[in-house]
């Protein structure tokens, strides 16, 4: 199993912001019943969703504001930040990267490394991975803000009710710090790509080129209409991969590192949907209380879910103590990561909306 110790590392602040339009589930008029909207609500755990669509706002907008929120709450130079990482399916552009237009942006040094990683619902423990390793091999930089964010409600077919009412839209920023005797970073990643045609939009990119075929919707079974430059998820198929490999890497990260379930404050999952979440926390016997949800308000956000749902639901234990967290991002990819970190009085501005 691929386990990593990254030392001397600590989350010093984390902000989230999501667009200011909101869909309700209880008024979606993709579900044919008022009973399959109840049965979807209550599977899910999705009543609303915050999306860009409409605004012209992409992924890096709202990480941009969360960046500009944390960095003006938490007092860093930007010439001491050395490290830019931009976790997202959904950049600005094919090419460039959009961590170097957020460089600029930001006003960030031109020394400052800008890199893009291209991952989604295990994306931001990915990320965090990604620039702790940068920050620990680093001889004189000891700052990294982690940006993550995805727009995904503009890859979703409004005629599919297997994507578009599970989805909203966030971006979110982690201030990441190297600094001598910190606890740092636990982790366990894994990957599945023989399992990649479970999430994924066929066309647009370089394997299938956009063609006027692209554009052609094709009904796959009642109340599932998409082209192929929208989100294919296979339910059933993820739902299993994320209710085994999710609580095994949960496990395995705290069994190898000899860390007690008891000793863990917050258990903070993907927000995948409510019944996949409830399975792995029932596997891993964790009470309900540990176990936050943003899903009611903010959906499945992709990569942003980890990081959201602790601003939005974990705001004042984070600036108010010390707390031992588990999280775990599974999905897309395939690809899943468990990160065992500790957070103490760190920043965290409420959620920004725009």
């Amino acid at each position: 199993m691929a386990f990593q110790y990254i030392p001397n590392i600590a989350v010093k602040g984390m902000a989230a912001c999501v667009p200011k339009k909101v869909e309700d589930n209880r008024e979606l008029s993709l579900f044919e019943t008022e009973d399959d909207r109840n049965k979807f609500i209550q599977a899910t755990g999705i009543l609303k969703r915050h999306t860009v669509k409409g605004s012209g706002l992409c992924a890096s907008d709202l990480c941009f504001q969360a960046a500009e929120t944390l960095l003006a709450e938490i007092g860093w130079e930007r010439s001491e930040i050395g490290y830019l990482i931009f976790v997202s399916q959904t950049p600005d552009y094919i090419f460039p990267a959009t961590a170097c237009i957020l460089q600029n942006r930001l006003g960030l040094s031109q020394e400052c490394y800008a890199m893009d990683i291209s991952l989604g619902c295990s994306g931001w423990v990915y990320g965090l991975t990604t620039i702790a390793s940068l920050l620990s091999s680093s001889v004189n930089m000891k700052k990294g803000l982690l940006l993550v964010g995805d727009t995904t409600t503009i890859t979703k077919s409004p005629k599919d009710k297997s994507t578009y009412p599970l989805f909203g839209d966030a971006g979110t920023a982690t201030a990441v710090q190297y600094e001598e005797g910190s606890i740092g970073l636990k982790i366990h990643a894994a990957t599945d790509g023989s399992s990649h045609k479970a999430i994924m939009i066929p066309d647009g990119g370089f394997r299938n080129f956009f063609s006027g075929d692209s554009l052609v919707e094709h009904e796959i079974e009642p109340g599932i209409v998409r082209n192929s430059l929208q989100s294919i998820l296979d339910g059933p198929g993820v739902f299993t991969f994320g209710i085994t490999k999710a609580p095994k890497s949960i496990s395995s990260v705290l069994e190898y590192f000899n860390i007690k379930i008891d000793a863990v404050d917050y258990l903070v999952l993907h927000q995948a949907n409510k019944m996949m979440n409830e399975k792995i926390r029932k596997k891993l016997k964790i009470e309900p209380e540990k176990v936050p949800y943003s899903l009611p308000e903010y959906g499945n956000t992709s990569s942003s879910s980890i990081p959201l749902t602790m601003v939005s639901q974990l705001c004042d234990p984070l600036r108010l103590r010390h707390n031992v967290i588990v999280a775990c991002g599974f999905g897309v990819g395939l690809s899943w990561a468990s990160v065992i970190l500790e957070t103490n009085k760190i920043v965290c501005p409420l959620v920004i909306e725009i």
